[in-house]
C-alpha cells in the first residue's frame, strides 16, 4: 500500500491546487494524442476489410496489432521509469507515436498499414506504463481516485475524437488526410504536455539490473488480489472492445445500413464513460472499490444484453449503459492497482496493463470468428462470459479492496 500522507501535505499534489489543475490538464491532453491515435482506426475496419477484401478478423488486426505490441512493451517502458524518470519516458511516447502516426497515414498497402500500427502501439506504451505509477507518486492519497478518474476520462474523450473525426475524414475526405491531420495536433498537444507537466517530486531512480526488475516484476505476480485485478482488465477491456468493433459492422448492414461517419457519431457513448470514471472513482473513495467495481460489472452486463434489441434507439442506450459501467469499472481496478502495489506499484501497474491490452488484442480479434459464425448473439455471448469470469477474478480480490 502507498505510505500513509497526512491532509493538506504540500510534498504531495492535493485536490483544489493549482498543480492539481495543471496535472489534470496536461494528462488529459496526453490522454487525448495517445488514445486518439491508439483507436482512430476503429471505425475504419469495416472498410479495411472491404477495400483490402479481408475477413472481419484479419482487418481487426489494423487496431489488434497495436493493442499487442502496446501490452508487450509496457513491462519494458515501466522499468525504464524506474531508471530515467516518469516524465521522460511520457514525453518520448508522446513524440515518438506522433511521428509513427504519419507513418500509418502514408503506408500503401494493408499490411504495411498493420507494421506501422504495431511500431506505434510500442511507442504508445511509454505515457501509459508510466502514468498511473507517477499519479499513484505524487498526488496525495484522498485525492488519487478523482485524479486517476480525471486521467481515464481524458483516455476517453482521445478514444472518442480519434473514432469520431476519422470516421467523418473516411466518409467526406480520406482517413490518410485524417491519419496525418492527428499527427499534426498530436505534435502541438504534446509540446504542452512537455511544458505544463510538473516534474516528479517523489520519484527515486534505481540503478537495478535485470535481475531486479525481473525480481519486482515476480513480487507483483505472486500477490492474489493483484493477479485477480490483471485478469478482470484484461477481460473486461477485450468484451468492451469487442463490442464497439464489431457493432460497427452490424450497424452498417441490415437493416440499419449506416455510413461510417455516423457509425463513429455513436462513440459518443464514450461521453458516458468520461462521467463514469470520476464519479466512480469519488464514489469508490467514499463507499470502498469492494462495493463500487461489482456494481459496475453488473452494469456492463445489463448494457451488454440490452444491445441485442433490434431497435436503433435501444442499441444506442445498451452502448451508453456499457460503456458507463466499463470505464467505472477500469477506474476503479486501475486505481486499486497503484494502491495495493506498494514498492512494485510501477510493475504492478505495467502488468494490470499489459493484460488490459492483451485482453483487448485476443478476445477483440476472436470476436470476429464469433461475428462470422454467429452473428451479434455470439459476440454478445462471449463478452457476457469474458464478464463472468471478471467477476469470479474480482472474487479473489475483494477482502484487499475492502482495506485499500
Amino acid at each position: 500500500m502507498l505510505p500513509s500522507r497526512p491532509p493538506g501535505d504540500h510534498g504531495y499534489i492535493a485536490r483544489g491546487t493549482s498543480v492539481y489543475r495543471r496535472v489534470s490538464i496536461a494528462f488529459l491532453a496526453a490522454g487525448l494524442v495517445i488514445f486518439a491515435n491508439l483507436y482512430a482506426v476503429q471505425p475504419l475496419i469495416p472498410a479495411f476489410s472491404l477495400a483490402f477484401g479481408r475477413s472481419p478478423a484479419a482487418a481487426s488486426l489494423a487496431l489488434s496489432a497495436s493493442t499487442f505490441t502496446l501490452a508487450l512493451s509496457l513491462p519494458i517502458f515501466a522499468s525504464l521509469s524506474d531508471r530515467f524518470g516518469r516524465k521522460p519516458i511520457m514525453l518520448f511516447s508522446l513524440f515518438s507515436s506522433c511521428v509513427l502516426q504519419f507513418a500509418v497515414g502514408m503506408a500503401p498497402t494493408f499490411w504495411e498499414i498493420v507494421a506501422a500500427r504495431a511500431l506505434e502501439g510500442l511507442t504508445l506504451a511509454g505515457l501509459p506504463a508510466v502514468a498511473m505509477t507517477y499519479l499513484s507518486e505524487e498526488v496525495e492519497a484522498s485525492s488519487l481516485g478523482l485524479a486517476m478518474g480525471l486521467y481515464i476520462s481524458g483516455n476517453t474523450l482521445g478514444g472518442l475524437l480519434g473514432r469520431v473525426l476519422m470516421s467523418v475524414a473516411a466518409d467526406h475526405a480520406s482517413w490518410r488526410m485524417g491519419m496525418l491531420i492527428f499527427g499534426g495536433v498530436s505534435l502541438a498537444l504534446s509540446a504542452y504536455v512537455a511544458w505544463s507537466l510538473p516534474a516528479s517530486r517523489h520519484f527515486v531512480p534505481r540503478r537495478d539490473g535485470v535481475s531486479d526488475i525481473v525480481s519486482r516484476f515476480a513480487h507483483a505476480v505472486k500477490r492474489p488480489e493483484l493477479d485477480a485485478l490483471y485478469l478482470l482488465g484484461g477481460l473486461l477491456m477485450g468484451g468492451f472492445v469487442s463490442l464497439y468493433t464489431y457493432m460497427g459492422f452490424r450497424l452498417a448492414r441490415a437493416p440499419y445500413h449506416l455510413s461510417t461517419s455516423v457509425i463513429g457519431l455513436l462513440f459518443f457513448a464514450y461521453l458516458a464513460g468520461t462521467f463514469s470514471s470520476s464519479f466512480m472513482g469519488s464514489l469508490a473513495d467514499r463507499i470502498g472499490r469492494h462495493r463500487v467495481l461489482p456494481l459496475n460489472i453488473a452494469i456492463m452486463a445489463a448494457g451488454a444484453i440490452i444491445t441485442c434489441a433490434r431497435g436503433l434507439a435501444e442499441v444506442i442506450i445498451g452502448m451508453v449503459i456499457f460503456t458507463f459501467g466499463f470505464f467505472g469499472a477500469h477506474s476503479i481496478a486501475s486505481s486499486s492497482v497503484g494502491r495495493l502495489g506498494g514498492a512494485q506499484r510501477a510493475q504492478a501497474s505495467a502488468l494490470y496493463l499489459f493484460c488490459y491490452y492483451t485482453g483487448s488484442s485476443v478476445i477483440g480479434s476472436l470476436g470476429g470468428l464469433f461475428w462470422t459464425d454467429m452473428g451479434w448473439r455470439g459476440v454478445i455471448g462471449m463478452i457476457l462470459s469474458a464478464q463472468g469470469f471478471a467477476s469470479a477474478a474480482f472474487l479473489f480480490a475483494r477482502r484487499k479492496l475492502r482495506a485499500a
